[in-house]
């Protein structure tokens, strides 16, 4: 057994990439700068990294990606059960959201789309988010008036889900209702 610990071992030890040469030992000379590897070799490619913000109560989430906004509201805040009629806190909350349009929004087209979990059947579920989409639609129609911008409402149904329904086989509840929600789309001033 070595009385020397390499630098080699610790490097695979950690990761990483560094020359096999035993540490501290005074009949090895010192290992030339040219025999690492150059940093820019060790950079790997990274996609594209779309952070999400949420609210302390998880009824409302951000993300952006370039000048892309989605405000995500769950339905569980805007609704009551499997129904379109917003609710008391519903406005409140879609305040903001016009609030934040109006300080941020590039203008254009602002996408309202109404998503649901996999409980009920897909008809049922596409015409429950299209009903919802166009509830916020007609909320934020009233909110933004003046403001340069185009509504759009979309159903979608339990087609987009932000997370899984279920997993190994079982439903997930918090994930399902994550998944029951609206997002509000549109463009940031640059």
């Amino acid at each position: 057994m070595s009385r020397f610990l390499s630098v080699a071992s610790l490097g695979v030890a950690a990761g990483l990439l560094l020359p096999a040469t035993p540490l501290f030992s005074p009949t090895v000379p010192p290992v030339p700068s040219d025999a690492y590897a150059p940093v820019e070799d060790l950079v790997l490619p990274v996609e594209d990294v779309i952070g999400e913000v949420e609210s302390l109560d998880g009824a409302q989430s951000e993300t952006k990606q370039g000048t892309r906004v989605t405000v995500a509201l769950t339905s569980d805040v805007l609704f009551a059960l499997d129904k379109w009629a917003l609710t008391g806190a519903a406005r409140k909350r879609l305040q903001g959201v016009a609030d934040q349009v109006e300080a941020e929004g590039a203008g254009g087209v602002v996408k309202v789309q109404g998503h649901t979990d996999d409980q009920g059947s897909d008809a049922y579920n596409l015409r429950l988010s299209q009903r919802r989409a166009q509830a916020v639609e007609q909320a934020l129609r009233g909110l933004l008036a003046g403001a340069d911008v185009t509504l759009q409402a979309q159903g979608y149904g339990e087609s987009r889900p932000k997370l899984p329904n279920v997993v190994e086989g079982k439903p997930v509840e918090g994930n399902r209702a994550r998944n029951r929600r609206v997002e509000i789309v549109f463009d940031a001033r640059q």
